[in-house]
């Protein structure tokens, strides 16, 4: 509990830092990029094809009847909008979280091991292959999972714990294996991610519940709808944001847990009555 409370103020007073804002503005342009090709381009046919989908499937059609039967009519027009909404906000999130896990968390991992670990041997477990095919797997896991568990959000309990435990479980796995690529062996990082995988876990579930701070965006109502274009890019900015501070306190707690597991292979014998550390083997 002390390394998971350490570990998130040290992240909290790490964000506003020069190098840290700067190393934000690549996946943030980038991710601006992608939202102004995908509505420029995608989104105008792509509602289009919703709306003639579910115009051509019957309960959806008697729902529609109904509506106007009810002057409620102008509600079937917010609801194509609404489903690609639905369909774009995981892959928003998804990717942001991916942006930030190559893109900037290398560079966190520098800066803080500058700062605090300048001492931690460079051991180089990991790869940017191994984090591309980590990330890329991770991330369709989670989305199937998104999409499986769809009928428990229904449950208002589960509802605010699936989603959260499975974006979290994503931050994890992507943050845990990038954090530690640099500094640790295999070996290492392995032992790390078992030994401490509910705390892993934990910080991954807590900067999920973060996330859900883009939802003030939507708070507008169906102007939401019509204001998407402009919404979803500021909603980017603020989950790259997020996850930036979950790279930072990643960082922060396996780096820390690292040189913690390190100084445990370190033994501790007597010579002449005083104690006298010997270094270890290698950790491998």
């Amino acid at each position: 509990m002390n390394l998971f409370l350490d570990s998130f103020w040290r992240a909290l007073t790490y964000c506003l830092q020069p190098r840290i804002i700067a190393l934000s503005l690549l996946p943030l342009l980038l991710l601006a990029g992608f939202s102004l090709v995908l509505f420029w381009f995608v989104w105008e046919p792509a509602v289009l094809g919703i709306q003639d989908w579910l115009s051509a499937w019957a309960p959806v059609d008697h729902l529609f009847r109904w509506l106007e039967s009810v002057s409620l009519g102008h509600l079937q027009a917010a609801l194509a909008p609404l489903l690609m909404l639905l369909l774009v906000l995981p892959l928003v999130i998804v990717l942001a979280l991916l942006a930030v896990a190559w893109l900037v968390t290398p560079g966190v991992v520098k800066v803080v091991a500058e700062r605090r670990f300048a001492d931690l041997a460079r051991r180089r477990g990991g790869s940017a292959w191994g984090s591309l095919a980590l990330g890329l797997s991770s991330a369709l896991l989670a989305v199937l999972a998104l999409f499986v568990t769809l009928p428990l959000w229904l449950i208002p309990p589960l509802a605010v714990v699936v989603p959260p435990l499975i974006w979290g479980w994503l931050t994890a796995r992507v943050m845990g294996y990038d954090t530690l690529a640099e500094h640790a062996s295999a070996a290492e990082r392995q032992e790390l991610l078992e030994r401490h995988q509910f705390w892993l876990l934990a910080i991954g579930v807590v900067t999920s519940y973060l996330g859900a701070a883009p939802g003030v965006v939507w708070a507008v109502g169906t102007m939401a709808i019509v204001l998407a274009p402009l919404l979803v890019p500021l909603a980017i900015w603020i989950y790259t944001f997020v996850f930036i501070f979950a790279s930072l306190w990643f960082t922060h707690y396996t780096l820390a847990a690292l040189e913690a597991l390190r100084d445990e292979a370190v033994p501790v014998s007597t010579f002449s009555g005083h104690p006298l550390s010997v270094p270890s083997e290698p950790y491998v």
